[in-house]
């Protein structure tokens, strides 16, 4: 009997996106233009529609969004927008990828590491303010003298605590800079009664990231979010070589063929063609959402007496908390097990069980370890959590027979490793 194959991820494109994108390419235009346009528009909507239009601080407010060729182009334009400059310190969690941490090193700057909570992944904020106190006036590393900014990654897509986030970045005095890749759409409810999917201040840009394997996906690409038109300004003139026109307003029968160029930027803009996917993803988010919680739900109902894992925290309540489900993060309990979690999941892919894991620390690494002398011992937590740590396949469009063999692998590797 042939095993059953069960990818870690299978993209969920409809003939909507198919069409559209065939209608790009007979359109003659396939680099930024009016698909990118529209959107920008739609999913600052949705953005707006996800809460920040029914924030006390955000009414009044208009979203800008600027698409991007991926989630690290967003991040990076970010704090470029923000001025961060050479020898600067960013508060950056130690539990993530590695787009987070080194566009601060594009700037010359420095991340300042930041243990993860144990439970959620997500940055732990105590562990913040004693980084952010112990290093006043003193810096980590031979240059950073001054902590700026702060970059949380919703893991997972479980939003930090967006308003613990906003005061804590108030009373440093920082900006701040949310890795959403993982959390669109996602939801927490204000101890006001309203709904936020990002921070809202004037110092705040939120980035998204359309890889492949993400919530929505334009096969690769990002979105910048703001409510500051200036910041919003600055990465749009960044993201095509600092120009004072983009290819859309230079090459349309109504543009200007004339440009200037008025800062060194870069090359990141999105195009028509990965737009054109985009629209149509976007327009399914939330049914695509809930396909990624039936899953999630079907795995914690189906696990939960099993002792040898521990499970990703559920929703808190449907009422005050939406996840995006991107992963569905095990946690092995290896004092009852007698293999480790690297001899579990090549169990999992024999069985033909796709699988991964989020993520090896950032102090773990050769570079962070040489560069600024990170060591295990530093982040605890986040040291023991990773060894602990496998995601299983979590995509919408999953079927019935993929996700019980899921289940049932699960089950047999910890009975027969059981101690």
């Amino acid at each position: 009997m042939k095993t059953i194959q069960v990818p870690f991820f299978r993209p969920a494109l409809q003939k909507e996106e198919v069409n559209e994108v065939i209608a790009t390419l007979h359109s003659g235009w396939l680099t930024s233009g009016p698909k990118v346009k529209r959107f920008e528009t739609e999913f600052a909507a949705a953005v707006e529609a996800n809460g920040n239009s029914q924030s006390a601080k955000g009414r009044g407010k208009q979203v800008h969004a600027v698409a991007l060729n991926s989630g690290t182009a967003a991040l990076h334009l970010a704090v470029e927008a923000l001025g961060l400059k050479p020898g600067e310190g960013v508060l950056v969690p130690t539990m993530t990828f590695a787009a987070t941490a080194e566009v601060v090193r594009y700037q010359g700057a420095i991340p300042i590491l930041v243990d993860c909570d144990p439970v959620t992944l997500n940055m732990d904020m105590d562990d913040a303010e004693r980084r952010a106190q112990s290093l006043k006036g003193k810096g980590k590393g031979p240059e950073a003298t001054k902590i700026v900014g702060i970059m949380p990654v919703h893991v997972g897509g479980k939003l930090l605590d967006l308003e613990l986030l906003e005061r804590f970045a108030t009373a440093h005095k920082l900006w701040v800079v949310e890795d959403s890749a993982h959390a669109f759409p996602a939801g927490l409810k204000r101890s006001d009664g309203s709904w936020a999917q990002r921070c809202n201040g004037s110092k705040s840009v939120t980035c998204y990231s359309f890889y492949a394997n993400k919530t929505i996906t334009t096969g690769e690409g990002g979105m910048a979010v703001t409510s500051n038109a200036r910041l919003a300004e600055r990465m749009r003139l960044m993201s095509l070589h600092g120009l004072s026109a983009d290819a859309w307003g230079r090459f349309s029968t109504n543009g200007n063929w004339d440009y200037k160029i008025v800062a060194p930027g870069y090359k990141y803009n999105l195009t028509d063609i990965a737009a054109a996917i985009g629209i149509h993803q976007l327009g399914r988010a939330e049914s695509m959402r809930r396909e990624r919680e039936s899953i999630a739900l079907r795995y914690s109902e189906a696990l939960a007496s099993v002792a040898e894992i521990e499970l990703p925290p559920p929703a808190a309540s449907k009422n005050n908390r939406i996840d995006s489900w991107h992963l569905f993060a095990i946690k092995l309990r290896l004092k009852r097990l007698k293999i480790n979690r690297d001899a579990f999941m090549n169990e999992l892919k024999r069985a033909g069980v796709g699988c991964s894991v989020h993520w090896r620390p950032l102090h773990l690494h050769p570079y962070y370890q040489k560069t600024f002398g990170w060591r295990a011992q530093d982040f605890p937590i986040a040291t023991a959590q990773w060894k602990r740590l496998i995601s299983l396949p979590i995509f919408p469009g999953m079927l019935e027979g993929e996700i019980e063999h899921v289940i049932n692998t699960v089950k047999r590797i910890c009975k027969s490793h059981a101690r």
